[in-house]
C-alpha cells in the first residue's frame, strides 16, 4: 500500500455505498484498480482508507481522518448531484460542520442542487468562487459551488460502456 500524501487529492472508493443497491458493484479491488486507470496525477491517490477505517458513512470517515491528522486541512470535494442527495445522507448536517466543502457543477443538477435542502440551510456559509482558493482556510461550515464547462456523461455511463466494450 502506498502511503498517502496530505498534499493530495485523495478518492476514497467507499466499501459500499449506504444509497446505492450492492447488486451491479463491482468488487473493491475491481472499483480501486479501475479508479486507478483513470486517476493519472501524481497528486491524485485512490484509497481504500474508508474500508481501512471501518468507517460507512462519509461522516464517520471525516471525522476518523480529521483525528487521525489533527493538522491536515481537509476539504470534502462532491459533484452536484452529490449536494442535491445529500439530504439523505447519514448525519449531512454535522458533515458541513467538520469540514469545508467544495461542490462541482455535473449537468442537469446544479439548479436542483442549489435550490435543495443542503444549500438553503448553509446558504449563509457559501464561499464566492472567486476566493475558492482559499476555502481550505475556511473553518467550517464553508462551501462553494464550482460553475464549469460540462460534460454530459455520467460515471454509470462509462461504467456501462466499458464493460459492454462500446
Amino acid at each position: 500500500m502506498r502511503r498517502l500524501r496530505l498534499d493530495s487529492v485523495w478518492w476514497l472508493v467507499s466499501p459500499q455505498n449506504p444509497l446505492k443497491p450492492v447488486a451491479g458493484m463491482g468488487s473493491m479491488d475491481e472499483r480501486l484498480a479501475a479508479a486507478r486507470r483513470v486517476a493519472r496525477h501524481p497528486r491524485l491517490a485512490v484509497t481504500d482508507i474508508e474500508a481501512r477505517l471501518g468507517t460507512r458513512y462519509t461522516v464517520d470517515t471525516m471525522a476518523a481522518l480529521i483525528a487521525r491528522f489533527p493538522r491536515t486541512r481537509f476539504v470534502w470535494l462532491m459533484g452536484a448531484d452529490g449536494l442535491a442527495e445529500l439530504p439523505r445522507w447519514d448525519r449531512w448536517p454535522q458533515l458541513f460542520r467538520l469540514v469545508p466543502i467544495a461542490i462541482f457543477d455535473r449537468p442537469s443538477y446544479s439548479q436542483k442542487a442549489l435550490c435543495g435542502s443542503a444549500a438553503s440551510r448553509f446558504a449563509r456559509y457559501r464561499v464566492a468562487e472567486r476566493h475558492a482558493g482559499q476555502l481550505a482556510d475556511h473553518r467550517p461550515p464553508a462551501w462553494v459551488f464550482f460553475h464549469s464547462r460540462l460534460h454530459g456523461a455520467s460515471a454509470t455511463a462509462i461504467r456501462e460502456r466499458r464493460e459492454t466494450g462500446a
